[in-house]
């Protein structure tokens, strides 16, 4: 009799585990049929979204620029050009050469005294004769509101520094010293640039006072944001006050009247003369850690601003993409 029940129990157990196995078994085949369904569903999800589309916020840009220039900095790359190797009057732009070919020649302390034959250049930016000023200074308040008087006095003191005769033969500093804004226009690369002055201004009717391009412009501001931030530092400001050794106070407002509207300017400069039209080159990094320069020469007075404008808000979205 035990020996019955023990096999009724072992029969029980065995159809027991049989059962269970069965069961497991049919939940693991159940599992993979959803499983491969939900996968299937997923990978149609995604082949069936759409892929973004890239726009190019450039395309149909309608400047009055006859030259301009985009330069993405980090990237090293254009993000728009336009005719940017063709040689076109720089006017006062040319005096980012001036300002960097100081610093680069004499100490930032120099000291520039305002000769009265320096004010005899075009335009009244404030300066006085006998006024003395360190250089840094003077040339922040020279690129603000591009001052041909603070232009010709670097030029001719700091030329006759380097001449060996300091204060003295101005005459020949300055033309020494434009001697050497085109060696380093040369040593940068800048194969369309040459400076018959160093203010840019025209010498004559036909014939400009700097020529060059709106990329090698672009090369020269990423130099000189590379190298010696501090001498466009005010340019990114809508006035600011800067002091002569005299104590003399100046209030110098900047030539870029849209500078307050430009989203993460960091450097301007503009020109203009009759040869050259409207001229713009500024630098912007509105995005932190990506900065762009912008390039715009044979624009219009006023058109040189609404083509900056334009670029600007193409950039940020070409950018922002």
């Amino acid at each position: 009799m035990d020996e019955q029940n023990r096999k009724v129990n072992f029969f029980e157990k065995k159809s027991t585990f049989v059962a269970l196995a069965t069961i497991f078994f049919a939940l693991i085949i159940l599992f993979g049929i959803f499983y491969a369904n939900s996968t299937s569903k997923l990978v149609k999800n995604i082949e069936k979204k759409p892929e973004k589309v890239f726009v190019d916020p450039f395309k149909n840009i309608k400047l009055s620029a006859q030259s301009v220039f985009v330069w993405d900095i980090v990237n090293k790359t254009p993000l728009y050009a336009f005719n940017p190797d063709k040689k076109v009057p720089l006017a006062s732009v040319a005096k980012l050469m001036m300002a960097i070919t100081a610093i680069d020649l004499v100490p930032p302390y120099t000291v520039i005294e305002i000769d009265k034959e320096f004010l005899a250049e075009e335009g009244d930016t404030g300066l006085f004769s006998q006024e003395r000023w360190n250089l840094k200074n003077l040339l922040n308040f020279t690129l603000t509101v591009s001052s041909n008087d603070g232009a010709r006095a670097v030029a001719s003191v700091v030329g006759s520094v380097i001449n060996g005769n300091p204060g003295e033969n101005l005459d020949i500093g300055r033309a020494e010293f434009v001697k050497k804004m085109n060696e380093k226009a040369e040593s940068l690369g800048l194969t369309q640039t040459y400076f018959l002055n160093e203010d840019g201004l025209d010498t004559e009717d036909t014939l400009p006072g700097a020529v060059g391009s709106a990329k090698d412009m672009a090369i020269l501001m990423e130099y000189i944001l590379k190298n010696h931030p501090e001498i466009v530092e005010s340019t990114k400001h809508g006035s600011v006050k800067i002091e002569s050794l005299n104590n003399i106070s100046h209030y110098a407002k900047n030539t870029n009247i849209d500078i307050d509207k430009i989203p993460g300017i960091i450097a301007s400069k503009t020109g203009y003369t009759n040869l050259a039209g409207g001229n713009l080159v500024i630098a912007i990094d509105p995005f932190l850690g990506r900065p762009i320069i912008i390039s715009v020469f044979g624009s219009t007075y006023d058109g040189r601003f609404d083509d900056v404008s334009k670029i600007v808000d193409a950039t940020m979205k070409y950018i922002d993409q």
